[in-house]
C-alpha cells in the first residue's frame, strides 16, 4: 500500500477507531482532522461551533484538510462525517492520485445505537432527546451526505463485521 488513505463517512461510523487501527498496521502516521482543527483553534468541535457557527468551522476544516493534503506524506486520514460535503472536498480528495477515499457505510440503526449515548459530545445532535429522534435525524442526513460519501473510490460496508475483519478486508482490498 502506497497511497495515502482518507476515511470519509458518517459520525459514528468508525473513522477515528479504524484511522488508528490502520495507522497501527501500516506502521503510518494517523491524522484526526477535527483533532487538527480543535488545536489550530484551541477550542473543541462544539465550542467553536456555538461561538462562531458552522459556516466558519466549515471553512476552517477545509483550509487545514487543503494544508495537510499539500504537505502529504503517506498516511492515514480520518475526516469529519460533513467534510466530504461542503465545498468540492470530495472532488479535491479523488482528484489526488495519492489518496485512496474510503466510505465506511455503516447502517441507520447502528449510527443510532452508537450515537445516541455519546450524542452530548456531538455539536450536530447534541439537543435531540429521543432515539426514535435521532433515528430519523440521521436518516434524514445521511440520505442528503450520500451523494458525496459514495463518491469515495472504495465503499466499505462495516455492519456486523469486527474491527479486525474490516481491517483484513481493507487489506485485500488495498494490496
Amino acid at each position: 500500500m502506497n497511497k495515502t488513505i482518507v476515511l470519509i463517512g458518517y459520525m459514528g461510523s468508525g473513522k477515528t477507531t479504524i484511522g488508528n487501527k490502520l495507522s497501527s498496521h501500516y506502521k503510518l502516521p494517523f491524522i484526526d482532522l477535527d483533532k487538527e482543527i480543535i488545536l489550530h483553534e484551541n477550542n473543541p468541535i462544539d465550542k467553536i461551533f456555538k461561538k462562531k457557527g458552522e459556516l466558519y468551522f466549515r471553512k476552517i476544516e477545509y483550509k487545514i484538510l487543503s494544508k495537510i493534503i499539500n504537505n502529504l506524506s503517506q498516511s492515514i486520514i480520518s475526516l469529519g462525517g460533513g467534510t466530504p460535503c461542503y465545498f468540492d472536498t470530495i472532488e479535491l480528495l479523488n482528484r489526488n492520485s495519492q489518496i485512496q477515499t474510503l466510505y465506511l457505510k455503516t447502517n441507520v440503526n447502528v449510527l443510532t445505537d452508537r450515537l445516541f449515548n455519546e450524542k452530548d459530545k456531538r455539536p450536530l445532535i447534541k439537543s435531540i432527546k429521543s432515539k426514535n429522534l435521532l433515528k430519523d435525524f440521521i436518516s434524514k442526513h445521511l440520505f442528503e451526505r450520500s451523494i458525496y460519501y459514495n463518491k469515495a473510490k472504495i465503499i466499505l460496508d462495516t455492519d456486523n463485521k469486527s474491527l479486525d475483519s474490516i481491517v483484513n478486508e481493507l487489506e485485500r482490498i488495498l494490496t
